[in-house]
């Protein structure tokens, strides 16, 4: 009996030693990134300047110019587009998948959306840039490569996180929400969406900014249907250039401050998701 035991105890002991392996293992590769990021972005941002480097409005590298607020208004404009596309259509979506549709219906809708989330990004960009690219310069005119094209590209890649996430904390809500509010006379569309939706709001808002995180870090559908042009744009159908785009197109032949410009621009794309991070997490503390 007392060899089982100790067998026993040895057993958990093996299984947390590699549970804490695995999680420390998790946070060195976090601060090994940020340390890279920082000890080779910040001298950068000091030679240029951070004002200039922030808030500068010209990146021309030949001349010595890295202004990249251009990149990050582009950025905010993409993103902030994408979520205006995908976060009602993805939440509808989860509210239908959660309490309205039928189980044959689910069988065949889940593992579709479940595909969606498997494409990847560069077939996104290859259908925006066939199909999307092509519909925006007959309909708007232009050559369709434009903020609007790369926001409702983003928006249909974001859909499955929001759809997932969402769907989930729907599910997670006790049954009992429901039945209250359906024995207080409320029809069935009444009590999803006045007593099970607010309940979910935190997972429906976490599955939110986990969309918002995949806006701001895509690079390869963006360069393809986004323009890539690093000005301020004066419309939603004119080219932007993106901060991971920016450092993605650039960073194959630079050398010396440029190089180190593009991994300061690395530094503020981590600090912008950061703040977001941060931001759900008070809101959600707050709540």
């Amino acid at each position: 009996m007392n060899i089982k035991i100790v067998a026993g105890k040895t057993k958990e002991s093996i299984f947390e030693a590699v549970f804490f392996a695995a999680a420390a293992f998790s946070i060195i590769a976090v601060l090994l990134i940020c340390l890279f990021l920082f000890v080779n972005g910040i001298p950068a941002m000091k030679k240029i300047g951070v004002f200039d480097f922030i808030f500068g409005l010209k990146w021309k590298p030949g001349s010595d110019l890295y202004g990249i607020f251009p990149m990050i208004v582009g950025s905010f404009y993409v993103t902030f587009g994408a979520v205006l596309f995908g976060a009602p259509i993805g939440l509808m979506t989860a509210v239908f998948l959660a309490k309205f549709c039928s189980e044959k219906l689910y069988k065949v809708l889940k593992p579709a959306i479940e595909i969606l989330a498997g494409i990847p990004s560069v077939v996104y960009g290859f259908f925006g840039l066939m199909v999307i690219v092509p519909f925006m310069r007959n309909v708007f005119g232009g050559n369709g490569s434009c903020i609007f094209t790369a926001s409702l590209l983003l928006g249909m890649m974001i859909l499955p996180t929001i759809i997932s996430v969402s769907e989930s904390a729907l599910r997670a809500v006790p049954e009992s929400y429901y039945d209250g509010a359906r024995a207080l006379g409320a029809t069935h569309e009444r009590a999803v969406f006045c007593a099970m939706l607010p309940a979910a709001k935190s997972g429906i808002l976490a599955g939110i900014i986990l969309g918002v995180g995949r806006a701001v870090g895509e690079t390869m559908a963006v360069i393809m249907v986004a323009g890539n042009q690093a000005r301020i744009p004066d419309s939603v159908l004119k080219g932007v250039r993106t901060l991971t785009a920016n450092i993605v197109l650039e960073m194959g032949y630079a050398t010396g401050l440029h190089r180190e410009a593009l991994i300061a621009t690395g530094v503020v794309l981590f600090v912008f998701i950061l703040l977001i991070n941060l931001l759900f997490n008070m809101i959600k503390t707050k709540k």
